[in-house]
């Protein structure tokens, strides 16, 4: 979770020249149902991945600049059980935690090369929800969010699947998981719910006022980490 002293020396003046408005028009992510429980992959021609549903970024976070080298592809489905999702993310260089190590939450991984989900199914306790990320390495970590406590929970685990690979030859990194719908919902899950949703990228190397923070739904504040802005959400829609 990063809640950090975020950019303050550097970064907020430049956010401060350009600041973007969120409005009503919020991003929404309808994704499809599909049947079964398809095995999860990162072969971006599988047929679960090409029939599904898709979404870009490749935007600032706050400063609406854009990154088109970078725009990052999601792709998404749902079953009655998990929810799936695929990010393509084109990179220049890759800013890694070396070794690997995939036996355990990689606590910090946003302070490197990452994609990130987060998901909440509460409407009115909306500074609750969860947080899932992977890093090109396969490294990973899953949260439990809860703002009014200004703290994550760092032993709760979500019981998800996560993949990972980067294609050095076409400078492409993948990331799947599939995520089970009651590690965010104690309610059932049917055609027409809606989780409030944000997913971001953090791309390149050195300290955080020269790296990227991609945000699907921008998050427009200033002084503040823009990732954990719950009040400024998009949605995703489960779909037929």
């Amino acid at each position: 979770m990063k809640i950090l002293l975020f950019c303050l020396i550097a970064a907020w003046p430049l956010i401060a020249q350009s600041p973007c408005v969120v409005n009503s028009q919020r991003a929404e992510f309808q994704i499809g149902h599909v049947k079964g429980n398809p095995k999860l992959t990162l072969d971006e021609s599988a047929l679960i991945w090409k029939h599904a549903a898709a979404q870009k970024m490749w935007k600032d976070c706050s400063r609406q600049i854009e990154y088109p080298e970078t725009t990052t592809t999601i792709n998404g489905f749902w079953t009655d059980s998990d929810l799936y999702l695929f990010f393509r993310c084109p990179f220049k260089e890759l800013n890694l935690f070396l070794p690997a190590n995939h036996a355990a939450p990689r606590v910090g991984l946003w302070d490197r090369d990452v994609v990130e989900m987060f998901l909440g199914d509460d409407w009115q306790n909306i500074r609750h929800y969860r947080e899932f990320e992977i890093a090109p390495t396969g490294d990973w970590i899953d949260l439990a969010i809860d703002l009014d406590k200004q703290s994550d929970d760092h032993s709760w685990r979500s019981g998800w699947e996560t993949l990972a690979r980067v294609d050095d030859a076409h400078k492409i990194w993948y990331a799947a998981a599939r995520i089970p719908l009651k590690a965010v919902s104690s309610a059932p899950v049917k055609v027409g719910t809606k989780w409030r949703m944000n997913l971001y990228r953090i791309d390149g190397l050195g300290a955080d006022p020269q790296r990227h923070f991609l945000c699907w739904q921008p998050t427009c504040v200033q002084n503040r980490d823009p990732n954990h802005v719950p009040e400024h959400f998009g949605t995703l829609l489960f779909g037929r």
